[in-house]
């Protein structure tokens, strides 16, 4: 028979920076839902990838001083490393760079304009370059992006659009008619009244000041809006190409779950199912927005200095724990926590002390008392039915809760039912039994009732920690993986057969030490990276001047408009820059230190009131500001800050 299929995607990480455990987080749960339904039968397809287009990616790679393609093949490949260092099992990772992917997007803008959805006009507002979003002055939060609260630039250039308003009735009517579209609920009842039933706008679709995306076909000068080609990544892995649908496309399209982050929204309930209405091709079953990881209270950013890493954290913990910790710690509607003292004790409780430890003291007193072989269980007595009844609640109540998303729930159903099975242990003392001759009756049911409930365990909490939990399978001598409905049946495993020697999982970590080693480590990464507060030379200083001397300089923000070399001068270059209101042309001696497409579109501190001076044979109308003396650095200035404003 078929298998039912089942194709899960995650959003596709933005190749800026390294991925912190935050970001991290999504694929990891992504992938503990595709294991779950390979696990249930389901043929799964697992989507992920990077998003590589957009201004952010053309201003880091400037600042860089490395070419956009250079730069995002350099931060996908250490996306990619991370995924396969967190053990998850994707189809596909796709990269927005990718040839077939840009043919597909190029193809499906051409579409939407040739039926009359998208349209040339002028756009004027305000844009945020970290979100890559449009906004008009009323969407602004005290003035700044409502997403992410950083500073907006105004923005005013020829654009193509998109006609939303067009479809944003059916939306409304898709999201009434179909309840588990969004989740959970509290997101759906924003997405509505914040952005579609106060009316919904039409959409910018293409940019023009920069030139790092999928170019229009028909009119070159425009590149396709960032969001446009990141979200039309999950239909051309498929192989969908705006006409044409693969195979892959026929058999796994629409999506059983795009699983996003709970900032993204808006972009995927909105943007993307008005973009697959207005190609006439069905919507996703469901779009999950999960909540953030947060660092203390904090969202995670370099800025505040509170970022952990997946991989060094796997360093210290193993894949498994760190798995099992972001995915436990993680609620359903609120923000997680992580901090490497949280880490510790759940990692010592839950995965050291109920598991491991129940794992190590039963496979111990298997191989003592009977040899290694799996026993045969006597009647039933005593305590031995709460904990069968327990094992069937806990495959019972796990299987609804991951059916559901509520990934955390789902793994405080095992771990209580490991908690009852160690109280088992102190129960019916095992030891003790052994001491009285009791070799082959009850010693053998209780062995066996443990035995099993490890088996249970491990079926269930595959999908979170994979690794640890093919080895215990395989120490029980069970196929990997396993049946999971054999998981509720209580009795499943079969008796006689040899039991692999015990091991320790998990070690128990002591949290005094680790946190002194960690110390150490800090303190030895802040010195190499040169933080260390150490004494130097005092350089020689120039003659003080007054207040009124310095306040005669003039400092203005200038924006490089060309740069090219100077004739018959290795060292200098011919820069045209833009003070707003009007333009000059400065000579500077950096051209050992900066191509020119290096400094194009940067902005810079300019001394503007310097006496011309003819710098061979090239007028040279200021200064620019730099610093050093073997290696010059510009100083480059903010990219919000307005051109011709007065620096003091």
């Amino acid at each position: 028979m078929e298998k039912e299929k089942f194709y899960l995607t995650t959003a596709i990480a933005y190749a800026s920076k390294k991925p912190h455990i935050g970001n991290t987080y999504e694929v990891i749960l992504a992938d503990a839902v595709a294991r779950y339904k390979r696990q249930r039968g389901y043929d799964v397809y697992f989507l992920t990838g990077t998003d590589e287009h957009g201004q952010k990616i053309e201003d880091l790679a400037r600042e860089a001083g490395v070419s956009p393609k250079e730069y995002v093949d350099r931060v996908s490949g250490e996306i990619k490393s991370i995924w396969d260092r967190m053990n998850t099992t994707y189809n596909r990772f796709i990269r927005t760079t990718d040839r077939d992917h840009e043919e597909a997007v190029s193809a499906i803008f051409k579409k939407l304009y040739d039926q009359g959805d998208i349209y040339k006009d002028t756009y004027e507002g305000w844009y945020c370059v970290p979100c890559e979003s449009s906004f008009t002055e009323t969407q602004l939060k005290d003035g700044k992006c409502p997403d992410c609260g950083r500073e907006v630039t105004r923005t005013k250039e020829e654009t193509y659009f998109f006609r939303m308003s067009k479809y944003a009735p059916a939306l409304i009517k898709h999201i009434e008619e179909h309840p588990g579209f969004i989740e959970p609920e509290s997101r759906k009842k924003e997405m509505l009244n914040n952005f579609l039933l106060p009316g919904l706008q039409d959409l910018c679709v293409s940019r023009t000041s920069f030139k790092w995306g999928v170019p229009v076909s028909f009119d070159e000068k425009h590149v396709i809006y960032v969001w446009i080609d990141a979200l039309c990544n999950y239909i051309t892995a498929l192989g969908y190409g705006g006409t044409e649908k693969g195979e892959l496309y026929r058999k796994y399209w629409p999506a059983n779950v795009h699983i996003i982050g709970k900032d993204i929204l808006r972009f995927h309930t909105i943007y993307w199912p008005i973009l697959l209405m207005a190609l006439g091709e069905p919507l996703p079953e469901k779009v999950f927005g999960h909540p953030w990881l947060l660092s203390g209270t904090d969202k995670m950013s370099k800025s505040r200095g509170n970022v952990l890493y997946a991989d060094e954290l796997a360093d210290k913990f193993g894949v498994d724990g760190v798995r099992y910790y972001v995915l436990s710690e993680m609620p359903y509607l609120n923000d997680g926590t992580i901090s490497y003292e949280n880490m510790i004790k759940r990692y010592n409780t839950d995965l050291a002390n109920n598991l491991g430890n129940l794992v190590s003291r039963t496979f111990s007193m298997t191989e003592k008392y009977f040899g290694g072989l799996i026993p045969t269980p006597a009647g039933e007595e005593g305590p031995d039915g709460e904990l069968r009844e327990i094992c069937a609640k806990a495959y019972r109540v796990f299987t609804e809760k991951m059916d559901s998303y509520r990934v955390s729930e789902a793994l405080d159903e095992v771990f209580e039912m490991l908690r009852r099975a160690n109280k088992y242990i102190d129960e019916t003392s095992p030891w003790a039994l052994a001491k009285n001759g009791d070799m082959k009756g009850r010693l053998g049911t209780v062995l066996y009732n443990l035995l099993e409930t490890v088996r249970i365990a491990a079926i269930l909490l595959f999908p979170a920690i994979p690794a640890s939990c093919e080895k215990i399978l395989s120490m029980l001598g069970q196929d990997v993986p396993a049946d999971y409905e054999s998981a509720g049946h209580f009795g499943a495993l079969p008796t006689g057969r040899p039991i692999g020697k015990a091991e320790i999982l998990f070690a128990r970590i002591d949290e005094k030490k680790f946190m002194e080693e960690l110390a150490k480590e800090e303190g030895a990464a802040e010195k190499a990276a040169g933080k260390e507060n150490v004494a130097q030379a005092r350089p020689e200083e120039l003659p003080k001047i007054d207040y009124d001397a310095f306040m005669s300089v003039e400092l203005r923000c200038a924006k490089v408009l060309d740069a090219e070399p100077v004739p018959r001068a290795k060292k200098l270059l011919k820069l045209t820059v833009d003070l707003g209101y009007e333009q000059r042309t400065v000579v500077s001696g950096i051209a050992k230190f900066y191509t020119c497409e290096q400094l194009k579109g940067r902005k810079l501190a300019l001394v503007c009131n310097l006496k011309p001076v003819t710098l061979c044979g090239v007028e040279s109308n200021g200064m620019i500001l730099a610093s050093g003396e073997e290696e010059i650095r510009v100083l480059f200035l903010d990219d919000e800050t307005p051109l011709g404003s007065r620096i003091r």
